[in-house]
């Protein structure tokens, strides 16, 4: 059977196609890698030369790709964040309120989608708190962590004033604060890695707080 030619275009359109799927192929490697070696040895252990070889890639496709550990951070952050949906769970999050005039059933559903997320984000956040007590470096990172965290629970805090939700006396700063607080790596790691609940006991747990403390 003969194959059709290709045009010109369709064999660019083709190839720039195989070069993004090898590219996103390539990235999710490296993040699965780099992952394994900072939970297993630890930030300051971990080399770039290191997970290159365990991901099959060349230092250098690491360094042009993320820039350093930092940006690698950064996107293993951004990856466990998008939880386990064909959507981020950010937008299952914002989705909420458009579907949904209850708070208690927005509050509950964020509560189901830090079960979901945070035995992925949260150990990672460990290990840069870890990190930072020893190198200084690593401070930036965490506070752009933290910041990027409490800009998100502003929005949601945001949310829930601007929807008449909040009870009298609880300011978008407060709610926010609340909300940060409950969505700490520090509370999982103490409810969940040191007391032994369960990612969905937690998640509960989180919801019915900010609800007691909120509404």
């Amino acid at each position: 059977m003969v194959q059709p030619k290709l045009s010109g275009r369709a064999r660019r359109s083709y190839d720039s196609s195989r070069r993004q799927e090898r590219a996103r192929l390539n990235r999710d490697r490296i993040l699965t890698a780099a992952e394994h070696r900072f939970l297993r040895d630890g930030y300051g252990t971990t080399t770039i030369s290191t997970i290159a070889a365990d991901a099959g890639v060349s230092s250098d496709t690491i360094y042009k790709t993320f820039g350093g550990k930092p940006g690698i951070v950064r996107a293993i952050r951004n990856r466990a964040l998008e939880g386990e949906g064909p959507l981020r769970a950010e937008q299952r999050s914002d989705d909420l309120h458009d579907r949904q005039a209850d708070p208690r059933t927005i509050i509950q559903a964020w509560g189901a989608l830090t079960a979901e997320v945070s035995p992925r984000v949260a150990p990672i956040l460990l290990l840069i708190r870890a990190a930072a007590a020893s190198d200084p470096d690593v401070v930036e990172l965490l506070e752009e962590m933290d910041e990027d965290r409490l800009r998100r629970m502003t929005f949601n805090a945001s949310r829930l004033h601007d929807a008449g939700h909040l009870r009298p006396g609880i300011t978008i700063a407060i709610a926010a604060d609340v909300l940060w607080t409950y969505s700490a790596p520090e509370l999982y790691e103490l409810l969940v890695l040191r007391r032994g609940w369960t990612p969905t006991r937690h998640g509960r747990f989180v919801a019915d707080a900010i609800i007691n403390a909120l509404l």
